[in-house]
């Protein structure tokens, strides 16, 4: 090609099967920048400085943290970038306080001086020529050594060679996410853009890096999922159809269910993991970890309405925080009896603990079903209410409600959530003490006794409380003493 050949023949067996030419080669390069060698890259990917964006969509603190970084790397004579999501997010105007920085040089060092000036901690993972600084205040700063990343076998773990941040791009998964941030402060806020990521967040298109990239890396497809929902963007057709063809190849049986379940994790702590789930089914990736697992119109009303209670609950803003992929798991395997549940489990590499764990789970949650129904059938009291539902987990609580068919019941359990468990009691174990009671079993059950009059109704201010504790003290004295008697007179 390089002698003005108009095209080379492809043989095999002897016989020619194909001809590239040079516009195939061309229109390959076009379509897929990645592709081109590294010393055919242009030198700058971007002429365009976002200091001003920095500075007026971050925090001051965020702001002064990059300076320093930046400042370190002109002091030590290397360069440093920010990289990745968190730079295509001031594009997008999104939070992102997940720090990624690429250094030119020796990224380890790099991290243990700035960890050093800032007062932090530090771990140093030598294999992969990374460290992690976290910082007095718990923000925490990932920092790596630019490299390159090879795979020698489809769904291997990455091999590491360092490289120039321009090959450190090369290698990551979609162009939106290849994006870098000088922080030198002689250059600091220019835009490194290699790959038309600007081009692709402005027309809101995922676009994979390079034809092998979902050989490589299967786990790259739930990621181009999960992005694709999470901005409301559109994969082109190319990376479609890459996807397609990485799936034909079985490539997701090859992969660990480790980093199977970590990526299905993240999805299911994303705000649009019901639409995650539909574009999954329509590659046909659920049924690659479970054969029964299908979007059908049962788990999708299912999902949508785990979907809906963990919205409802995130907007009471309570205390306790819910793990929101604990909920969405259990409404993915609502339709697996038992033993297809634990194939589930054990494909996604579950530990014996965790698997133990969610068996348990869902059997707790059965038979809270029928405990639920009972209450409801002989109208018991709020506080029966509460001691049938205060064991289970909270996830448990909420996947209860989600599946919930009556509005009625519904509303019991937001009852509990929103009032009851969160009740407590005016007075506690100092006062049964000062009342003369020793302390001892005695204590649990007057206590639960209380509260239970507590939540329904009969003692809910200190001075209620203290008139019951004082009958509950007095005749569980005067039941000891009988007690007492009866024991000397034998």
């Amino acid at each position: 090609l390089g002698q003005r050949q108009r095209l080379v023949p492809v043989v095999e067996d002897d016989h020619v099967v194909a001809v590239i030419t040079r516009t195939d080669l061309i229109n390959i390069f076009i379509q897929e920048s990645a592709r081109i060698p590294e010393f055919l890259l242009p030198e700058r990917g971007s002429d365009r400085n976002i200091k001003n964006m920095i500075k007026s969509r971050l925090p001051e603190n965020i702001v002064s943290l990059l300076e320093h970084a930046g400042s370190l790397a002109g002091d030590i004579g290397v360069r440093a970038y920010a990289v990745g999501g968190f730079v295509r997010d001031i594009l997008l105007n999104r939070p992102n306080l997940d720090i990624d920085l690429v250094v030119e040089g020796d990224g380890i060092a790099f991290a243990q001086l700035l960890s050093r000036e800032l007062g932090g901690r530090i771990r140093i993972h030598k294999k992969f020529q990374t460290a992690v600084v976290i910082l007095p205040r718990g923000q925490k700063v990932d920092v790596a050594t630019a490299r390159l990343e090879y795979y020698q076998y489809p769904a291997a773990l990455p091999t590491v060679q360092l490289s120039s941040i321009k090959m450190d791009l090369y290698r990551r998964d979609f162009s939106i996410n290849a994006l870098a941030v000088h922080l030198n402060p002689d250059q600091f806020g220019i835009l490194v853009d290699f790959f038309s990521a600007q081009k692709d967040i402005k027309e809101r298109t995922i676009r994979v890096l390079h034809s092998l990239s979902f050989v490589e890396d299967p786990t790259r497809i739930l990621r181009a999922i999960r992005f694709e929902q999470r901005f409301h963007f559109r994969m082109d057709r190319q990376t479609e159809r890459l996807i397609k063809n990485a799936l034909n190849l079985n490539l997701f049986q090859k992969l660990s269910g480790r980093r199977l379940f970590h990526e299905l994790q993240l999805i299911m702590q994303e705000n649009e993991v019901l639409a995650c789930f539909r574009r999954m089914d329509g590659f046909n990736i659920l049924q690659s970890l479970h054969p029964l697992l299908k979007m059908s119109n049962h788990l999708e009303k299912v999902l949508d309405e785990v979907e809906r209670v963990l919205n409802w609950y995130r907007l009471l803003y309570l205390e306790l925080e819910v793990q929101a992929w604990k909920v969405f798991f259990l409404g993915m395997a609502t339709g697996l009896d038992d033993v297809q549940f634990q194939i589930l489990l054990r494909r996604l590499n579950f530990s014996k603990k965790d698997e133990q764990h969610f068996q348990q789970l869902r059997q707790g949650i059965a038979e809270t079903v029928q405990f639920l129904h009972d209450w409801q059938n002989r109208n018991g009291s709020l506080s029966e209410l509460y001691s049938i539902l205060h064991p289970l987990p909270l996830e448990a609580v909420l996947y209860l409600m989600a599946r919930s068919q009556k509005e009625e019941m519904r509303r019991h359990i937001s009852l509990f959530l929103t009032q009851l468990q969160t009740q407590k009691l005016a007075i506690s174990g100092k006062d049964l003490k000062t009342m003369g009671l020793k302390p001892g079993p005695s204590y649990s059950v007057i206590l639960k006794t209380l509260h239970a009059a507590m939540i329904d109704g009969h003692a809910v201010d200190r001075k209620s409380q203290l008139m019951l504790a004082r009958r509950l003290v007095d005749k569980m004295s005067s039941k000891n003493k009988t007690t007492d008697i009866s024991a000397s007179s034998s």
